[in-house]
């Protein structure tokens, strides 16, 4: 089953309160709109605040991250259709939470020094470190005697949980 994407929809409210806001779902839509919008005094107004109206979650958190403004409302449309669910987790935890700047013209979230595990919980991970040799070669008789809740407690210093766009992540900053 192939599912459709959501349409994502914005509204541009207008820096003037003289002048009414419009809603569009492509450059192309704010370009035009923006074009007739008169001020009280008959001036085509020049700044907008855009707003996220409608559309997959994943697409809103990622706009809220970055912050988008009318100047880079082309780029993060373009974001929202190139980038894989990953890139655009990456980047949401990049800006959010670790404090790094990205730009969705020129940045390759790639090279974002974001480790990122889709997992429910601590205890999760460990149990995936522990499975993945991270500790060293640990035989299967010992396994079931560790202290899986401990290790957990200790990976908590460095990596956090979160929930973006429905989906549990764990996280690091680099």
């Amino acid at each position: 089953m192939q599912t459709t994407k959501k349409q994502t929809i914005f509204f541009a409210q207008p820096y003037d309160i003289s002048a009414t806001g419009f809603y569009f779902s492509s450059v192309e839509g704010f370009l035009k709109q923006s074009a007739r919008v008169r001020d009280a005094f008959s001036l085509p107004v020049e700044e907008y605040e855009i707003q996220f109206i409608d559309g997959d979650e994943l697409d809103a958190a990622l706009f809220k991250a970055i912050g988008v403004h009318q100047g880079g409302i082309g780029a993060f449309l373009g974001a929202c259709d190139n980038l894989n669910p990953d890139q655009k987790q990456k980047i949401i935890i990049a800006v959010g939470e670790c404090g790094c700047s990205f730009d969705l013209k020129t940045g390759d979230p790639d090279k974002l020094d974001v480790d990122l595990y889709e997992m429910d919980s601590l205890r999760e991970l460990a149990e995936h470190f522990v499975d993945e040799g991270l500790f060293g070669e640990i035989p299967e008789s010992v396994k079931n005697h560790l202290d899986y809740d401990s290790i957990a407690r200790d990976l908590s210093v460095d990596y956090t949980e979160t929930v973006i766009g429905g989906t549990s992540l764990i996280y690091r900053c680099g």
